[in-house]
C-alpha cells in the first residue's frame, strides 16, 4: 500500500460548547466531547474517517515562477466545466479559467513524504479583468441561471470599487459593464434566484487614517440577466450615535479615535469601523447575512427593503476548553486558562437549512489592527504622533495588540507568569478586558475562536467546535502543529490564532450536509456532517502539505478560498470540493465521496 498524507477516525464531537449569544454575553461552556477510535488507512491522497473519503484528483498551479498570492477565491462553471480562479499575484488583474472535464490522477505522483506537487488540470485561458476595470481583483463569483461572471474590483484607499460584470453563455467571457459600489469591495456573491449581487465592501483606512472610508454593503438589481447601471447601498450611519450601546452587547470598536496623527484628530463613527468581510445568502434570497470580522459582528440585510441590523457575536469562553497559548513553549501543551475569552471574528459565512429555519456557519479567523505609515525616523514619526518607529514597517499609527504579559493584570491572572510557559505569550486586544477601567485588565480577550460556529437566524450560537482544531491537528501533526503556512517550524502560531480556521464551504451529498473548513495556517481541510446544527458530528481531516520540520515546505498552502460542486453539477459526476491556496498559488480538486 502507498504512503498515505493522512489516515484518521475520530468520532462525534470533540470540544463543543454552547454559548447563550444573547447581547454578546458570554454563556455556558457545554461539556467537552470524547475521542473515538482510530480510523483505518487509505490509499494515496485520500483522507478516511467514517463514512466520508476525500481524494486529491485534480491540481493546477498559477505564476509557477512566483506563485505566492495568485490563487485566492475560485468558481465552478457548470456549463464549461471550468474553474475560475483570481490570480493576484501579476501585475494585472487576471482570472485565470482552468478546464476540469477530465481528471488525470495518474499524473499527480506524490514525493517522498507522500506529498503531491504535481499538476494535471491546465489553464486555457486568461481574462485580464484590468483591460476593462481599474483595480485590483479581491473577489469572483458565477450566476448559472444568469451566466454571468462577477468580479469585484478594489480602488486606492478612498477611492470606491467597482463590480465587473462578464457574460459567460458563449465560448469565451464577453465584458458586459462596470458597476461602481463602495470602497474596497472584498467579496461579491449572487442571489440563489439570480436576482442580486450582494458586495461587502470593507473600506479600510489609510496607514495614518487620513482617509478612513465607510464600509458598507452594495446591491446590485440583476433583470432579464442584465445588470443594473447603479447599485443600492446600505450604509451604517444610522448606527452612528448607537456606538456605546453596540459596544456593551460586544462589537469591538479598535482606532485611534481621539488621537492626533500627522496634525489631524482622529474621529472615527461606527460607520468607518464596521468593516464588511464576507456575504452568505439565505436560500429563499431574503436575508443577507455579512461578516463584520474585525467588529466581532454579523450585519444581517433584508433584501426585500435594504433594511440592516448590527449584532455582536458574543465570546467564547476558554476557561473550560484546551489551547495551546504559547509558541516558546516547547510544543504541544494545551492547558485551561480561567478570565479568558475569544472573540469570533469570522471571515468566511455560509448559510443552510434545517426544518425550514436558516443557519449561518462561520470560520472564525480573527483578525487584528496594526496600521504605519511612512516617516523618515523615530523622531519624526513621534512627531507626529505616531506610536514608535520600525525600519521594516515604519511610523506605527495604530495597533490593539499586545502580549498578554506586557499588561498590567488583575490578581485574577496571578497565574500568568513571563517564563512563555502560558497565556503570557498570547496576543490579546487592548481594546477590552478592563471592566472596571482602572488601568488592570481583569479578562483577556483573543483574536478567533479557533473554531467553527453555527448560528440560528437569531445570531444565538446553536454549536461551536471548541477546541477541535487545537486538540486534532497537533493528534495528526505532532510537534509539527501550529505551523505557519509558508514555513515549517511547529508552534509558530500557538500564541497568536492558532490554524486559524478561514475558508468555508457547505454541501449536500446523499441528503446529509456537510461544512468544509480550510485552515490557513495549517493547510488542512476539517469535515464535519452539520444536517442537525444541534447533532454535529466531525468526520475528517485532510490536508496536502509537507510538515518536516526545517524542510522545504510543498503541497497546498493557505487555503483562503473553496467551492463545493455537487455530485449532479460535477464533471465526473462526484462531489468535489474546490480550493483555492493563496501561498501555493495552487487550485486543489478534491472528490469527497461517503463510504
Amino acid at each position: 500500500m502507498k504512503k498515505t498524507i493522512l489516515a484518521l477516525a475520530l468520532a462525534g464531537v470533540l470540544g463543543g460548547c454552547s454559548l447563550d449569544g444573547d447581547d454578546g454575553a458570554i454563556g455556558q461552556q457545554g461539556p467537552q466531547g470524547e475521542q473515538g477510535p482510530q480510523g483505518g488507512q487509505g490509499e494515496q491522497g485520500e483522507v478516511i474517517s467514517g463514512d466520508v473519503e476525500l481524494t486529491l484528483i485534480g491540481r493546477s498551479v498559477l505564476n509557477v515562477e512566483s506563485p505566492e498570492g495568485a490563487a485566492e477565491i475560485v468558481a465552478f462553471h457548470h456549463r464549461t466545466k471550468q474553474i475560475y480562479a483570481i490570480n493576484s499575484s501579476g501585475d494585472n488583474a487576471t482570472v485565470e479559467i482552468i478546464s476540469a472535464d477530465h481528471f488525470d490522477t495518474a499524473a499527480l505522483a506524490p514525493d517522498n513524504e507522500g506529498v503531491i506537487s504535481a499538476t494535471n488540470l491546465a489553464i486555457t485561458m486568461t481574462l485580464d479583468v484590468s483591460a476593462n476595470t481599474p483595480g485590483d481583483a479581491n473577489s469572483i463569483a458565477i450566476d448559472e441561471t444568469n451566466q454571468l461572471l462577477a468580479v469585484a474590483m478594489a480602488g486606492d484607499t478612498g477611492v470606491k470599487g467597482h463590480i465587473a460584470f462578464y457574460d459567460i453563455s458563449g465560448a469565451e467571457p464577453v465584458f458586459k459593464r462596470n458597476v461602481e459600489v463602495g470602497y474596497l469591495p472584498d467579496m461579491v456573491t449572487f442571489t440563489p434566484d439570480g436576482s442580486k449581487v450582494v458586495v461587502a465592501n470593507e473600506g479600510e483606512p489609510a496607514g495614518d487614517y487620513s482617509v478612513d472610508p465607510e464600509g458598507s454593503i452594495s446591491v446590485i438589481a440583476i433583470v432579464d440577466a442584465e445588470p443594473a447601471s447603479t447599485s443600492s447601498s446600505i450604509s451604517f450611519s444610522q448606527f452612528n450615535d448607537e456606538q456605546a450601546q453596540l459596544a456593551e452587547q460586544g462589537v469591538m470598536f479598535a482606532n485611534p479615535a481621539g488621537r492626533t496623527i500627522k496634525g489631524q484628530l482622529i474621529d472615527t463613527t461606527v460607520a468607518m469601523d464596521l468593516e464588511p468581510e464576507y456575504v452568505a445568502i439565505s436560500a429563499d434570497s431574503k436575508t443577507a447575512y455579512v461578516s463584520l470580522q474585525e467588529n466581532n459582528a454579523l450585519a444581517v440585510v433584508d433584501l426585500t427593503d435594504l433594511s440592516v441590523e448590527v449584532r455582536a457575536l458574543g465570546f467564547k469562553d476558554w476557561s473550560n476548553l484546551m489551547l495551546d497559548a504559547s509558541d516558546k513553549d516547547g510544543g504541544i501543551n494545551f492547558k485551561k486558562y480561567p478570565g479568558l475569552y475569544g472573540m469570533y471574528q469570522p471571515d468566511t459565512i455560509a448559510t443552510y437549512q434545517w426544518q425550514g429555519a436558516n443557519f449561518v456557519v462561520s470560520a472564525n479567523e480573527g483578525d487584528g489592527r496594526e496600521y504605519f505609515f511612512d516617516s523618515s525616523d523615530e523622531a519624526s514619526c513621534l512627531a507626529e504622533g505616531g506610536l514608535e518607529y520600525d525600519e521594516d514597517d515604519g511610523c506605527l499609527a495604530y495597533i490593539d495588540e499586545s502580549r498578554a504579559e506586557d499588561l498590567d493584570l488583575a490578581d485574577n491572572f496571578s497565574y500568568v507568569n513571563n517564563d512563555d510557559d502560558d497565556i503570557g505569550r498570547l496576543i490579546v486586544s487592548t481594546e477590552r478586558g478592563d471592566i472596571n477601567n482602572d488601568g488592570r485588565y481583569e479578562e483577556l480577550y483573543a483574536y478567533g475562536a479557533r473554531s467553527f460556529s453555527i448560528w440560528d437566524a437569531n445570531t444565538d450560537l446553536v454549536f461551536d467546535s471548541g477546541d477541535d482544531v487545537g486538540r486534532i491537528t497537533a493528534a495528526i501533526h505532532g510537534q509539527s502543529f501550529n505551523n505557519n503556512e509558508d514555513e515549517n517550524e511547529g508552534d509558530t502560531r500557538s500564541d497568536a490564532k492558532g490554524a486559524e480556521p478561514e475558508a468555508l464551504a457547505i454541501g449536500q451529498i446523499e441528503g446529509r450536509t456537510y461544512a468544509f473548513i480550510g485552515l490557513e495556517r495549517m493547510s488542512g481541510i476539517m469535515v464535519y456532517d452539520i444536517t442537525n446544527p444541534f447533532d454535529v458530528k466531525f468526520k475528517n481531516y485532510a490536508y496536502n502539505r509537507g510538515v518536516v520540520e526545517g524542510a522545504e515546505i510543498t503541497g497546498d498552502l493557505a487555503p483562503e478560498g473553496m467551492k463545493f460542486v455537487a455530485a449532479d453539477k460535477s464533471p465526473n459526476g462526484q462531489p468535489l470540493l474546490i480550493v483555492g491556496n493563496e501561498i501555493s498559488g495552487s487550485v486543489s480538486v478534491w472528490q469527497v465521496n461517503l463510504k
